[in-house]
């Protein structure tokens, strides 16, 4: 399936106008079915769909193990991912029905509670990272948006160690990129408590309630925090950092977990 579409477009340039053909992301209705019934459907980029539906079902606390995954069957053609799961959270029977969630700059999933996230345990957090370290990392993630760089039209996301990035995703959808790389990460086994999440995003406080729960301890992004996230990175111990770009970065929370070399 084809992840772009080229258009005919008129384009200006100072006084001077002329028709070029362009490239736009696609943008993908994808409809999740849980045991058989339809739950919800995501506007999304039409890649990595089986790591999306399962990174959405664990994000919102449908799922909580791998064990409780029997199946998934993704219909390409039709926009469908069937996801077979036993001793799903009650907590789900209440939110079936046909819904849609929108890309994700604006509202975005509306699954979550952020008393309760609130109320979750702080994160173990002991990781010092280098600035040049981060800046490194945002300099591989930004080398490898090659859907952003033909379209401009798509978020990035990815999870990394210290010194390279480990899984990547592109979506129109910076809630979906996340949810993608927490999908592979879940159905890979990856340990996370040592890891580091970098968007392209904005931190709002779906994106950090979502790493949280993943027990993530660093997140890093190109653009800005919200004041929600940045108080639940506090309480949570979350290390927070935005504007992370060129040689410069804010620290929003942790501030002695990022080192500069003298």
């Amino acid at each position: 399936m084809s992840y772009t579409k080229e258009i005919v477009i008129d384009r200006i340039k100072g006084y001077t106008r002329e028709t070029v053909e362009d490239v736009v992301i696609t943008e993908y209705p994808f409809t999740i079915f849980i045991n058989g019934e339809e739950f919800i459907t995501l506007l999304c980029s039409p890649k990595g769909l089986d790591y999306l539906a399962v990174g959405f079902l664990i994000s919102e606390g449908i799922i909580k193990s791998k064990e409780q995954i029997e199946s998934i069957y993704i219909n390409e053609e039709k926009g469908h991912g069937y996801v077979v799961v036993k001793n799903k959270s009650p907590f789900a029977e209440k939110l079936f029905g046909k819904r849609t969630v929108t890309t994700g700059c604006g509202k975005g999933t509306v699954f979550y509670n952020v008393l309760d996230s609130l109320g979750s345990e702080a994160i173990k957090n002991e990781i010092k990272v280098k600035a040049e370290e981060i800046w490194d990392l945002s300099s591989q993630l930004n080398e490898m948006s090659n859907l952003f760089k033909e379209t401009g039209g798509v978020h990035a996301c990815a999870l990394c160690n210290r010194h390279e990035v480990l899984l990547f995703h592109e979506d129109v959808g910076r809630h979906n990129a996340l949810d993608k790389v927490i999908g592979e990460a879940f159905l890979k086994d990856m340990d996370l408590v040592d890891k580091l999440l970098i968007t392209t995003g904005r931190i709002s406080s779906e994106m950090i309630i979502k790493t949280s729960k993943r027990k993530i301890p660093f997140i890093i992004s190109r653009s800005a925090p919200t004041d929600l996230s940045v108080n639940i990175a506090k309480a949570l111990n979350i290390t927070l950092i935005g504007f992370a770009r060129g040689k410069r970065l804010n620290i929003y929370n942790n501030k002695k977990n990022v080192l500069i070399d003298q």
